[in-house]
């Protein structure tokens, strides 16, 4: 049995990984101060696991909960584009400030490795597809910025101090549990939620944009197999399904399983989105073990019955 640390483990992704890890058996502690997160995420579990609710800004805060815990899996952040845009400064204290904090804390505690939650959006408008690592990176947003610079921070903690850190890059997480009320949430979230209330769902842009929409159990199985894959440190690692699929395909899948025929407004396309987004996975194949068990259109399903239901206990 190892002792995992899960940062943001009140969160979307966090709370599935929190899951899992206890469904292997594994002990578990969670920091989360909720800013993003939610306590309902792991009201279930509360009896299994150390939550300390404190902030990765706060170095001398957090070190101590870092103290003879095997694997740290960071996926602390806050998670959007446009609020980066809005707000660079708070985002950047976060998710570069906070990763260094997370990052110092693992290395003095003699953490036997770390995983860290990068993002697809460091790739940003690159026109090569699909998306290699070795492909030149071009953030477009803060966001992207500060996810790059927590990549960078990792393999130089690797090269510098020999702390095993493995970056995964994220390609566009969707699935129960992603929050449908916050104003940053992801565009499935938005787009279900809008089926579920009678609205019209909107696109920014003419939906020709596609994504690389990687159901969450997949991004937890990838996550799980980064902590003890020997060969991962040192490599940033796609975490995608290998496969692309435009937004308006995504309103034609969305109408099948609701089945309704439903027209999307369309608006201008927003500042720092990407418009192509797409991940080869021969990487994660090859170091991880790693294969998409779930494919979009049955991840679509399972993330709909979750929203039919969270929307039913609202009343």
């Amino acid at each position: 049995m190892a002792l995992y640390l899960v940062t943001g483990g009140s969160g979307f992704i966090g709370s599935h990984l929190v899951d899992e890890l206890l469904k292997r058996g594994e002990q578990v502690r969670v920091i989360d101060n909720l800013e993003t997160g939610r306590e309902q995420n792991l009201a279930h579990v509360l009896d299994k696991i150390t939550w300390f609710k404190d902030d990765i800004r706060d170095l001398e805060k957090i070190r101590p909960h870092f103290q003879g815990v095997d694997y740290v899996i960071h996926e602390a952040a806050l998670p959007s584009v446009p609020r980066s845009v809005a707000d660079p400064l708070t985002t950047h204290s976060i998710n570069l400030n906070g990763t260094l904090n997370v990052l110092v804390a693992a290395r003095d505690a003699k953490v036997k490795r770390l995983v860290f939650a990068a993002s697809s959006a460091a790739y940003g408008d690159n026109p090569i597809l699909p998306r290699v690592e070795s492909h030149m990176p071009r953030p477009l947003s803060p966001y992207a910025l500060h996810k790059l610079a927590g990549e960078y921070y990792c393999q130089v903690f690797y090269q510098l101090y020999g702390f095993e850190a493995v970056p995964l890059r994220y390609f566009n997480i969707y699935g129960p549990r992603q929050n449908p009320d916050s104003p940053y949430t992801g565009v499935l979230s938005l787009f279900i939620s809008a089926y579920l209330k009678g609205q019209t769902p909107t696109i920014f842009g003419d939906g020709e944009q596609s994504r690389d929409f990687t159901y969450v159990g997949n991004a937890v199985s990838a996550t799980l197999l980064a902590c003890s894959a020997p060969d991962a440190p040192g490599h940033v690692i796609n975490v995608g399904v290998g496969e692309r699929f435009t937004l308006n395909q995504t309103i034609q899948f969305l109408n099948r399983i609701f089945g309704k025929e439903v027209k999307p407004k369309y608006g201008p396309p927003r500042e720092g989105d990407v418009r192509e987004s797409h991940a080869d996975i021969t990487l994660a194949r090859k170091l991880l073990g790693y294969e998409p068990m779930v494919r979009y259109e049955d991840g679509l399903k399972l993330t709909v019955e979750w929203y039919r239901s969270y929307f039913a206990g609202r009343g």
